[in-house]
C-alpha cells in the first residue's frame, strides 16, 4: 500500500517558514558566541536568550497570520449560515488586511439588507396571494402540487395540509397542464360552478421546472356585464317605445273623444284622417326601430377577400354627393376583409362626417395610411365637433333629426369584427372631429 505524505496545514507552514527565515541569523550568532573566547555562563545566558526570541517571534508571527484569517472563516461561516450580524472589529485603512475585514464586513451588510428586502417581498407576495380572489397552484416536474392559495382551497374544498403532493390527476386539473397555455372552459368544481378562465406558465424553483395554474372566475363579471347590457337595451328599448306609443295614446284618446260627441264637428273627420296618419306615422317609426335592433343584432361574420384600399375608398367617396369629400392618397396597401362590410362602414363614417360639415360649410377630408403592421384609414370633417363622447356608440343614440343612432355601432362592430378599432376624437388643430378606423394589414 503506497503511503501518502503528509502536509503541513497552513498555521505549520507559516511556522516553518518563520524558522527557516531566522534560521542563518541564529546559526550565525551561535558559531560566533561560541567560537570566540567567552565565559560559560555568558555563552548559555546569551544562547537561551537567542534561541527564545528566535522560537516566540516565529510563534507570534503564525498567530499573527492564523487569527484574522481564522476571524475571516468565522465571519464567512455567519453569512454562510444567514447571520449577517457578527462583525470584524478594529478594522482600519491604513492596511491590506483591514481592506479585506472592511470588505467582508460591508458584504455582510449588502446581504443582510437583501435578505431583508427578499423576506418582505416574500411576505408581501405571500399576502397577495393569500387574499386575491384567483386560484393559484404550483405543480412540480412529476405533476405534484407545490403550492396552493387560499382561493384555491375554498375552490378544492379542503385545506392545503390535504392538497399538498396531491398529483394533478386526483385534483382533475391535468388536462389544463398541457394543450394551449390559454383556456377557457365551464366547469364544476366542489367550491363552485361557472365558467373559468385557466392560465398556465412555467417557472423555475431550485433549478427544476415548475408549472402554475391560475384560474379566474368569469361568472361574476360576464352577470355584471350581461346586467348591464341588460339596463342598456331596456333602457334605450323604453325610451324609443315611450317616444312612439305616448303620442299614439294620446292621439287615440282625441279620436275616442271626437267619435263619443253628439252632434259631432261638421270637420270631424278631418280630425279622424289627422290623427290617424300620425298613428301610422309613429308606428312606421316604432316598426323601422325595431328593424334597425334587429340587423344590428345580426351583423354576419366578414367574409375575408382581398381588397384593393385605394380602390375602396375612392369608390365610397364617389357615393358622398351632397358634399364630395377631398381625397388624400396613401400608399397602395391590400388586405384581407370583407370589402361590403367594411365599405358600409365607411358609408356610416363619411355620411357623418358630411352631415356635421354641412352645418358649418367646412369640408371633409379622407385619407389612409400605413401604421406600423396596421392600415389607418382617417375621415376628418369641419363641423362642431364632439361635445359628449360617452354616448358615441350606445345603440340608436343620436343627435341628428331623423337618425337611426346605429351608424357608429354598426361600424365599430365591423371593425372588431376584422381585428381593428373605431375611434372618434375632436381634431387636434382646427374645428371638427376625425374618426380613424384602424384594421390589421396581415
Amino acid at each position: 500500500m503506497k503511503l501518502r505524505k503528509p502536509t503541513l496545514v497552513h498555521e505549520e507552514r507559516i511556522l516553518l517558514l518563520a524558522l527557516l527565515a531566522g534560521a542563518p541569523a541564529v546559526l550565525t550568532a551561535m558559531i560566533i558566541l561560541w567560537t570566540n573566547e567567552n565565559h560559560a555562563r555568558v555563552q548559555w545566558t546569551l544562547s537561551v536568550i537567542i534561541l527564545g526570541c528566535w522560537l516566540g517571534f516565529s510563534f507570534a508571527l503564525r498567530e499573527r497570520v492564523a487569527n484574522p484569517l481564522r476571524t475571516l472563516a468565522n465571519l464567512l461561516e455567519a453569512m454562510r449560515e444567514g447571520d449577517y450580524s457578527i462583525r470584524a472589529r478594529g478594522v482600519r485603512r491604513d492596511d491590506s488586511l483591514s481592506e479585506v475585514m472592511q470588505q467582508v464586513n460591508m458584504m455582510s451588510s449588502t446581504l443582510r439588507s437583501q435578505r431583508l428586502g427578499a423576506l418582505e417581498a416574500t411576505t408581501l407576495l405571500r399576502k397577495v396571494m393569500e387574499e386575491i380572489e384567483v386560484a393559484v397552484f404550483a405543480f412540480d416536474g412529476d405533476q405534484k402540487l407545490r403550492l396552493v392559495n387560499r382561493a384555491a382551497e375554498r375552490l378544492l374544498g379542503e385545506p392545503s395540509e390535504r392538497l399538498l403532493a396531491k398529483t394533478a390527476v386526483s385534483l382533475g386539473v391535468e388536462t389544463y397542464l398541457a394543450g394551449e397555455p390559454q383556456q377557457t372552459v365551464q366547469r364544476t368544481f366542489p367550491g363552485g360552478a361557472g365558467r373559468w378562465s385557466i392560465s398556465r406558465s412555467t417557472f423555475r424553483e431550485g433549478g427544476l421546472p415548475h408549472q402554475m395554474l391560475v384560474l379566474t372566475d368569469l361568472t361574476r363579471p360576464l352577470r355584471e356585464e350581461e346586467l348591464q347590457a341588460w339596463q342598456r337595451l331596456v333602457r334605450v328599448l323604453g325610451h324609443e317605445l315611450n317616444n312612439s306609443l305616448a303620442p299614439i295614446k294620446s292621439i287615440a284618446g282625441s279620436l275616442e273623444t271626437i267619435l263619443n260627441r253628439n252632434p259631432r264637428a261638421s270637420d270631424w273627420e278631418d280630425d279622424m284622417r289627422s290623427g290617424l296618419a300620425v298613428i301610422a306615422s309613429r308606428s312606421e317609426a316604432l316598426s323601422r326601430f325595431m328593424s334597425a335592433y334587429a340587423r344590428l343584432a345580426r351583423l354576419p361574420q366578414p367574409t375575408l377577400a382581398t381588397v384593393d384600399i385605394s380602390v375602396l375608398i375612392r369608390r365610397v367617396a364617389g357615393l358622398e354627393t351632397r358634399l364630395p369629400p377631398q381625397l388624400i392618397p396613401g400608399p397602395e396597401l391590400t388586405i384581407r376583409a370583407d370589402g361590403d362590410q367594411l365599405e358600409q362602414a365607411l358609408i356610416n363614417l363619411i355620411r357623418n362626417a358630411a352631415d356635421a360639415s354641412l352645418e358649418t360649410g367646412g369640408q371633409v377630408r379622407v385619407g389612409w395610411r400605413r401604421q406600423n403592421a396596421n392600415l389607418v384609414i382617417w375621415i376628418r370633417d369641419e363641423g362642431h365637433g364632439l361635445a359628449n363622447t360617452a354616448n358615441l356608440f350606445v345603440p340608436f343614440f343620436t343627435t341628428k333629426p331623423g337618425g337611426s343612432g346605429i351608424g357608429l355601432v354598426l361600424s365599430r362592430q365591423i371593425a372588431e369584427a376584422h381585428g381593428g378599432t373605431l375611434t372618434l376624437m375632436n381634431a387636434a388643430s382646427g374645428p371638427g372631429c376625425e374618426a380613424c378606423l384602424m384594421l390589421p394589414l396581415g
